[in-house]
């Protein structure tokens, strides 16, 4: 391992860009940026979008890098993409630039090919000339916009790929950006089998493996025992829990289909944490199906929130599918969170979640997108206690012994030691 630069003062060596901050459905990502803070890069982070949610997550009260706003459409901010790309013209990179610019747009013309330019006039008018390496997260978009900035001014670049960038992304345009950054890394064995094959062909090991695993100090002890409910009582139901987007990747309308075709004689209640375009839809779903009654919708929560609620459930849920134009999970971090708390899990075989869930020892698995298959599933966990006790121990046991936060911040650290000067560690952890 390389060791890292060091310098004095705290003055921004770093920029990580997101597409938006702060998001209650992205702690990975504030996890990671309070850790290389922690660590001692001194950063600023660039968004793309302004934050939506209404609650913010503890991970970013503690956060003390500045954020910074990219204009997200260009028409409302034209005096700040006017000065960026007046500035841009004189800058070393500019033919370089619109070289790459030109041969992307025939192959996307498209309105948001325009809008990344702009946005990466802005961002190379306005970074800290004294940041010299941007990290970015997600390799559409943002990654774009970065790459865009850096062919620009000379900077260097690195990714972390998650899950919907890799799948809907295409390849031509994966392998142009993998073969311009300094590294890459992504969060799943899948992702790692569909990028290294368009990685160059000298440097495959461009891209590593980096799971986010958990900054377990976040989560408290599980649990000392939970109620053996088997849902033969109506008046104290089975809990069942989810946490996750309202978005078609998730398969909440497979598993409301799963819940409606359960015996009439099972006794449980559904509770769901999060926002998304597809809530009120859901909703309806499920008044049309006669489960309002059993559903609690909560909308998104902050974490002490989501903590509570995975405290007082007895199950969790997450029907992992292909979404919308190929969009996909790569290992959701909620199944995590909700092993720490010693939930038995319940998902499917897709993307990344058999690499922390295995079938019969954390959770179940079913097949994406079998409705049946869940209901079945459930139906059994439902009835069983004595399964959702030892399942749950199993969860929490590999968490905590195979996914814990400290070996990805560890491997990420080591990759940008050489590129990204240091400041001395900060001594504030909690």
């Amino acid at each position: 391992m390389n060791a890292p630069l060091r310098v004095g003062g705290a003055a921004p060596t770093l920029a990580v860009v997101v597409k938006g901050y702060p998001r209650l459905s992205e702690t990975f990502i504030s996890q990671e940026i309070l850790a290389l803070e922690r660590t001692g890069f001194p950063l600023e982070i660039w968004s793309l979008r302004l934050p939506t949610d209404k609650a913010v997550h503890p991970l970013n009260k503690a956060i003390r890098a500045k954020a910074h706003y990219l204009p997200e459409y260009l028409y409302e901010a034209p005096m700040r993409v006017l000065r960026g790309a007046l500035a841009a013209v004189g800058m070393p990179g500019f033919g370089r630039l619109m070289r790459a610019f030109w041969k992307d747009l025939l192959r996307d013309p498209t309105p948001n090919r325009g809008r990344r330019l702009g946005q990466a006039f802005v961002f190379a008018r306005e970074l800290d000339p004294r940041i010299r390496h941007v990290h970015v997260h997600y390799l559409h978009t943002p990654c774009s916009v970065v790459r865009y900035m850096a062919l620009l001014t000379g900077r260097t670049f690195s990714v972390s790929a998650h899950a919907k960038d890799i799948w809907t992304t295409p390849a031509w345009e994966k392998r142009e950006k993998l073969a311009d950054a300094a590294f890459a890394v992504t969060c799943t064995q899948a992702g790692i089998d569909t990028l290294r094959p368009l990685c160059p062909p000298d440097d495959p090991q461009r891209v590593g493996l980096v799971y986010h695993g958990l900054d377990l100090s976040r989560f408290p002890a599980p649990p000392a025992t939970r109620p053996a409910r088997d849902g033969s009582d109506p008046a104290d139901p089975v809990v069942i829990l989810s946490v996750g987007r309202a978005v078609a990747k998730k398969g909440y309308d497979d598993l409301l289909e799963a819940l409606a075709g359960l015996p009439a004689a099972l006794h449980w209640r559904f509770v769901h944490i999060g926002s998304g375009e597809l809530r009120d839809s859901l909703k309806a779903a499920a008044a049309r199906l006669g489960l309002s009654e059993r559903i609690t919708w909560m909308g998104g929560q902050a974490q002490d929130a989501v903590v509570e609620a995975m405290r007082s459930a007895d199950l969790f849920v997450l029907a992992c599918k292909e979404g919308d134009k190929g969009d996909r999970d790569g290992l959701p971090n909620v199944l995590m969170e909700a092993a720490t708390q010693a939930l038995p899990l319940l998902s499917t075989r897709f993307a990344g979640v058999p690499e922390f869930v295995r079938d019969g020892e954390e959770g179940l698995l079913v097949a994406p997108g079998a409705p049946d298959e869940l209901r079945a599933a459930l139906e059994r966990l439902l009835r069983e206690p004595g399964l959702r006790s030892r399942l749950g121990t199993t969860a929490c046991r590999r968490v905590h012994e195979a996914f814990s936060f400290e070996a990805g911040i560890a491997a990420l650290t080591e990759r940008l030691a050489g590129l990204v000067p240091v400041a001395a560690p900060a001594t504030d952890r909690p």
